[in-house]
């Protein structure tokens, strides 16, 4: 399997990983009700079988149950496994000894002695300086509790700034974590994608496929049912509009023997420096997110459908 590296020197992984934020979560996505602990670790099985190793996680999710799940499967499998977690700026966090608490904590409920990849979840932090909080990360590196550092949901500038006060300390930063797919391109427009390609920083793609939109489940006669119906992206007139894409999705799927989800997954994987982050409850979501590795759209279909998703810039 092809591997990329997080950032210019940051630890090797697969070209797609496994979000977590489902695992443990009773709050957005109900765990305990139509899923638990038992469908979560036949996600993990199944994707380590498949061959990707890299999973992303948070302190938040789950309020912690998705690092301590992890943590427990980790040591059920004989192969490594890294993990990206998330450190969260809240207000109450305003000193560096509360960055090196919370990455403690989180060591401690994955069972590990080293991070592969901690990122600061959001760009609002509050009551700490960036000096203070990226001085402290870079310190945790040196001490060797994290292999790589990356933010989440930054600008432009911000991932800049943060880039800046890592380089003091010769700490390069690997990774900035947005929402990307074929129909959010808003990183491309903003700015992000070709700043983050100058800096050398990776993107994690998180909601590559849009809360199901990019599976081809859905069409102006066929609308989701429950949550997703308040969501205008789900409307008829949103998934008309979609149509365009969804109908090259199946084409290529069709032609590649794929879903229309892997066709979604793999072009992301064809972006420069781009590695999707797609979620996994099950070992069936798990296999279907690996059926996107190992195979290439051609560079034509590539260019097919970012013509079609230029609506989405």
């Amino acid at each position: 399997m092809a591997t990329t590296t997080l950032g210019k020197t940051g630890p090797t992984v697969p070209p797609l990983g496994i979000g977590t934020w489902a695992w443990g979560d009773k709050l957005f996505w109900g765990y305990g009700d139509q899923y638990g602990p038992t469908e979560v670790e036949a996600a993990f099985r199944t994707a380590v079988e498949q061959g990707i190793t890299f999973f992303d996680t948070a302190e938040v999710y789950g309020l912690g149950e998705s690092e301590r799940l992890l943590g427990e499967f980790m040591k059920t499998v004989s192969v490594p496994v890294q993990v990206a977690t998330k450190y969260g700026p809240l207000p109450w966090r305003f000193s560096a000894e509360a960055v090196k608490d919370a990455l403690t904590n989180s060591l401690k409920r994955l069972q590990v002695d080293q991070i592969a990849l901690y990122q600061v979840h959001w760009p609002f932090n509050f009551l700490m300086s960036e000096p203070t909080l990226f001085e402290a990360l870079a310190i945790a590196v040196q001490q060797g509790k994290i292999q790589a550092i990356g933010v989440s949901n930054y600008s432009a500038e911000q991932m800049t700034t943060a880039w800046q006060e890592l380089d003091k300390f010769s700490v390069p930063l690997a990774v900035n974590q947005v929402r990307y797919s074929l129909i959010t391109r808003q990183i491309e427009s903003q700015g992000i994608l070709a700043m983050a390609r100058k800096l050398g920083v990776t993107v994690l793609a998180y909601s590559p496929l849009a809360q199901g939109l990019l599976t081809g489940k859905y069409t102006p006669d066929h609308p989701p049912k429950g949550a997703r119906k308040g969501d205008a992206r789900f409307s008829q007139a949103g998934l008309a509009k979609l149509e365009p894409v969804t109908q090259l999705l199946k084409q290529y799927a069709q032609e590649h023997d794929r879903t229309p989800a892997q066709v979604a997954l793999n072009w992301l994987i064809a972006q420069a420096g781009v590695i999707p982050i797609p979620g996994a409850k099950t070992a069936q979501q798990a296999a279907d997110n690996a059926g996107a590795i190992g195979w290439s759209l051609s560079a034509d279909q590539v260019s097919q459908l970012e013509l079609a998703s230029r609506a989405w810039l």
